[in-house]
Formats: structure tokens, C-alpha cells, sequence
């Protein structure tokens, strides 16, 4: 049997979702800035899942920008921040993903901007006491905080980060990729002025996403060289991209409840089943944290390498984190950050609307297999 529970690093496409992108790539292939009959009806499939992304999410249609997904959508948000907005400070966390750490990092070094850690409690909480000393301090500042982190699934408050940040004026981006799709966001309710998105994690094509950027808000291209995107960003739509995209959040957000209670009965039973097997795990996230996600520890298992190895040669994919980080040999940034220091490989499953009972009780009696078997046996 192959099992895929590895849905934080994507999620299999949905059928009905290739079905609606199929007529983009044949019948209706016109450049959506062509003004010709073959362009404009591109252009109409663009602009209405753009109406129906800001019906969703409580947003105008203006709000939204189509980008290639969530690092180039977090990129354009903190670069904005310094060239439009004159930002003079970062403010994030160690254990954001790279898509914001390493960029901050590099406007520290390319427009002479500060950036400022907040510190990380042990359980992977933002320290907001913390973060408001830092809010205080002399400086524009945007704060950068993912919504859910996607290797331990703790969530951060978005609206109480976002009303701290408004108390100072400070702009406030969320990585939300982990988040879109799995939960609701009320975008006139929570005062953000960026949030980011990637189909790829509820079962939409990759490759696609969007930065919401909230009126008012200074923003110039990222990436110029055209007109598209009402002029925030250059270059020719993906349009059978953004159509997946458009089905895939229609039906995430049609089946959300159902979906929540599939994957939030899956992760407990896995959990559970995990605890009677293998006594001796632990777990590195909460169990009111981001439901997709279970981030487990194997005491006295030699290394994760071996142990994903020994598991993928076994059918079951999974990961010791994120997939942008893959093959990295420093370990987890984030657990690094909470200062864990478990013996044995910690590794993330994650879970889908597809995974099944029968998946997951079969990787539980590889687990207790290949865990309780001696070093020299592998």
C-alpha cells in the first residue's frame, strides 16, 4: 500500500479541479490582455474567480493579485513594505518559513533595514509581550507572522497580532498558505494588510496563488513589464492556474466543516493509534493547533533521514519539515527555535480530505515495525 500523508508540502489535485482547467489549456488559450474575442474570455474566467476569491474572503476585487504562490506573494509583500511604504524594520520570527526569513534577511543587507526577532516561546508560541516592546521602538515596521506554522501547526491569533499592530502602525503580513483554504478568514474583520495564498495546499494546481493587499496600502510591481493584474504585477496570467485555483477554493470552502471534522478525526485517530503502539512517542505541536498537521518524535530511532528513507522504501511518504528545506542537513529551524532537544528524528504527517482510517493504521503497524526493531536490523 502507498501512503501519502505529506499534504503540507501539496496535496493531490482534485479532479473536478482539472476538469475545470482542462477547457484553458485547449479551447480557450487567447492572451487575457489580447482585446480580440480569443482574449476576452480568458480574461472573464480571470476576473471572476477573482470576484469570487473577494466574496469569499470579505475583500474588494481589487485587493487581490494573482502571483505564481506563496514565496512570491510573501516577496512582494515585504519588499512593498520598504520601497512603498518607507519601512525601516522587520519585525518576525525565527520560525517563519524561508520564504520570509531569508528575504528579510536580504532587505537587511540591500536597503540598510533593521530586522528584529520576536522571541519564540518553548511551545512555539510568538512571545506578543515581546512584540509589542519591539512595536515600540523607533521605526516604521511591518510585522511578518505566518497564521499556522507548517512544521508544528501552531496558530497565531491573527486578529489580537493585528489589532496590536494597528495600536503602533505597523503594517502587519501573514503567511496564510497553510491557513487558505482550511479555515475562514474575514478580511473586514481582521485588520491585515497582507495575507498570502497557494492552491497547491487545498488540492489546487501549483505553481498559482495570490497576495491580498488592503486598499489604502502603497504597492508597486514586484515584477514589471506589463499592465496585468491591474499594474501590480507584470506578466501574462497563468490563466488555467487561476481558474484551478478559483474551483479549488470553491470547493474547499463549499465541504469546509465537513473537511475539518474528516481531517481533525483522521490526525486524532493517527495519534492515538501512534500512542498505543509506540508508547514511548512525543509530539511537537498542540492538539488545538493547525489540524492538518502532527509533527511526532521518535526517541532513540537513530536519525530522520534513515527513518524517511526506510519509510518511503515502505510506500509512505511524509517529512522531517518543510519541503522547501528538504535536504538540509541543520535539522529543523523551528524546533531549533523552541530550543527541543529530543533524541530520535521528528517527523511531520499531514493530512487531506482523501487520507483514509485504513491508511493510517497501516503506517502505524510500519512505525511500531520499523521503531521497535533493533539499529543493526535496518
Amino acid at each position: 500500500m502507498k501512503v501519502y500523508l505529506d499534504n503540507a508540502a501539496t496535496t493531490p489535485i482534485d479532479p473536478a479541479v482539472v476538469e475545470a482547467m482542462l477547457p484553458y489549456l485547449t479551447d480557450f488559450f487567447g492572451n487575457p490582455s489580447s482585446t480580440h474575442s480569443f482574449g476576452r474570455t480568458p480574461k472573464a474566467a480571470i476576473e471572476k474567480v477573482r470576484k469570487e476569491i473577494a466574496q469569499l474572503f470579505h475583500c474588494s476585487t481589487g485587493e487581490i493579485v494573482f502571483t505564481s504562490g506563496g514565496t512570491e506573494a510573501d516577496n512582494m509583500a515585504l519588499f512593498s513594505a520598504i520601497v512603498d511604504s518607507g519601512v525601516k524594520r522587520i519585525i518576525t520570527s525565527s520560525i517563519e518559513h524561508h520564504a520570509v526569513s531569508h528575504t528579510a534577511e536580504l532587505l537587511a543587507k540591500r536597503w540598510n533595514v533593521n530586522v528584529d526577532w520576536v522571541r519564540v516561546l518553548p511551545n512555539g508560541s510568538i512571545d506578543l509581550g515581546h512584540l509589542r516592546e519591539l512595536l515600540a521602538l523607533d521605526g516604521k515596521a511591518i510585522v511578518s507572522l505566518m497564521h499556522a506554522n507548517n512544521e508544528i501547526g501552531r496558530l497565531l491569533p491573527l486578529k489580537e497580532v493585528a489589532l496590536l499592530c494597528k495600536e503602533y502602525g505597523a503594517l502587519l503580513h501573514s503567511d496564510t498558505v497553510q491557513t487558505v483554504g482550511h479555515y475562514h478568514i474575514d478580511l473586514q474583520d481582521i485588520p491585515v494588510d497582507f495575507i498570502t495564498c497557494a492552491a497547491h495546499k487545498f488540492h489546487g494546481p501549483k505553481g498559482v496563488g495570490f497576495l491580498y493587499v488592503r486598499k489604502g496600502t502603497p504597492f508597486s510591481p514586484f515584477i514589471t513589464g506589463g499592465s496585468q493584474e491591474r499594474d501590480k504585477r507584470g506578466g501574462t496570467e497563468n490563466v488555467a492556474g487561476i481558474v484551478g485555483l478559483g474551483k479549488a477554493l470553491e470547493l474547499a470552502y463549499a465541504d469546509l466543516e465537513a473537511h475539518q471534522q474528516h481531517i481533525t478525526h483522521m490526525r486524532s485517530h493517527f495519534r492515538n493509534a501512534l500512542i498505543e503502539a509506540i508508547p514511548q512517542v512525543a509530539f511537537n505541536c498542540a492538539e488545538d493547533g493547525l489540524y492538518t498537521v502532527l509533527n511526532v518524535n521518535f526517541p532513540h530511532f537513530p536519525n530522520s533521514e534513515m527513518l524517511l528513507f526506510q519509510l518511503d522504501l515502505k510506500g509512505i511518504a511524509c517529512s522531517g519539515g518543510s519541503a522547501c528545506s528538504s535536504g538540509s542537513s541543520k535539522g529543523s529551524h523551528v524546533l531549533a527555535a523552541m530550543e527541543k532537544k529530543n533524541d530520535g528524528p521528528n517527523v511531520r504527517f499531514s493530512f487531506s480530505k482523501y487520507t483514509t482510517v485504513d491508511e493510517l493504521n497501516h503506517v502505524v503497524e510500519v512505525l511500531k515495525e520499523l521503531v521497535g526493531a533493533p539499529v543493526s536490523a535496518l
